[in-house]
């Protein structure tokens, strides 16, 4: 199973309270931040809830010897 880097790219200020508590759920305090979290379906519902401030990338796992 793979992990999603998620960067914020739009400030979350002007929008909804909801949205600014999403972002900062996942990990995302500052512009330009990013951090990994595991591609599963609460984190993709997060994400596409705040899909117009973040931008997402799909990071397959690396096998491990």
């Amino acid at each position: 199973m793979g992990s999603l880097k998620i960067t914020l790219t739009r400030s979350p200020i002007g929008f909804n309270e909801k949205q600014k508590r999403t972002a900062a759920a996942l990990g995302l305090t500052r512009l330009h931040k990013t951090v990994l979290r595991p591609d599963n379906e609460q984190v993709r519902g997060m994400v596409r809830a705040i899909e117009h401030l973040v931008k997402v990338e799909r990071v397959e796992a690396e096998a491990q010897a």
